[in-house]
């Protein structure tokens, strides 16, 4: 299985001056605990790194000794221009691949194992996680307009893994007619092609602010504890 880590964020919602994956976690770059997981993965055979050319010498420091094949990719000004690129920079003839957050530094092996497995079956798969709130629709004013059966939603994560020739389909479209997404699924649902979720946890957040530092900072220790 091919990966693809996004890579190519800022700090700003940190009140970081630098690219947050590079952040000191339990004395380590957050963006080395994600690599951990990736590089354990047994399903993983190569791993592309789609980042900006500023942190390119630091990022690949961290995978001198990788156990795989890591590749550098020079990300674009958004995570969708990122995720294209990368799909660009696969190897000749690959035919699955999975898309991760950088920031996502608590995702385990076992997670990209499973979702590989999906994909390989054939699935576009999402890791992702039952809401537990209760979510409100709010309108322009503040005003709350409404309140969605929680029983259906489902909070999106990564790894989110596809068939290469149907996600560069996708993002061929996109480009085509203007779209801007979030997240590569989403290019799929707007195409009505079937993805289905695969239950992650609620463990695995996308580390955005200095709260969730700590909170990866606490389950990182727990697990090195166990």
């Amino acid at each position: 299985m091919h990966l693809l880590i996004a890579a190519a964020g800022s700090g700003r919602r940190m009140g970081a001056d630098r690219n947050k994956l590079l952040l000191p976690l339990l004395g380590r770059p957050l963006l080395a605990w994600t690599l951990d997981a990736a590089l354990g993965a047994d399903s993983i055979d190569w791993i592309g790194i789609v980042g900006q050319s500023v942190d390119r010498s630091e990022i690949m420091s961290l995978v001198s000794s990788a156990n795989k094949p890591v590749k550098w990719i020079q990300g674009g000004s958004s995570r969708q221009e990122s995720v294209r690129r990368g799909l660009a920079g696969l190897p000749s003839g690959t035919n699955h691949v999975l898309i991760h957050d950088g920031a996502r530094c608590l995702a385990t092996s076992l997670l990209f194992d499973k979702c590989s497995d999906a994909v390989i079956d054939g699935k576009a798969v999402v890791a992702a996680t039952k809401v537990t709130d209760t979510i409100k629709n709010v309108d322009s004013n503040g005003l709350i307009t409404g309140t969605p059966d929680r029983e259906n939603l489902w909070a999106a994560q990564t790894p989110q893994g596809f068939v290469v020739e149907n996600l560069l389909k996708a993002h061929g479209k996109a480009q085509e007619l203007g779209w801007s997404v979030t997240d590569d699924a989403s290019l799929f649902e707007r195409l009505g092609l079937p993805v289905c979720v695969l239950e992650a946890g609620s463990e695995n957040i996308k580390v955005t602010t200095p709260f969730d530092l700590v909170i990866a900072e606490s389950v990182l220790s727990f697990r090195l504890k166990a």
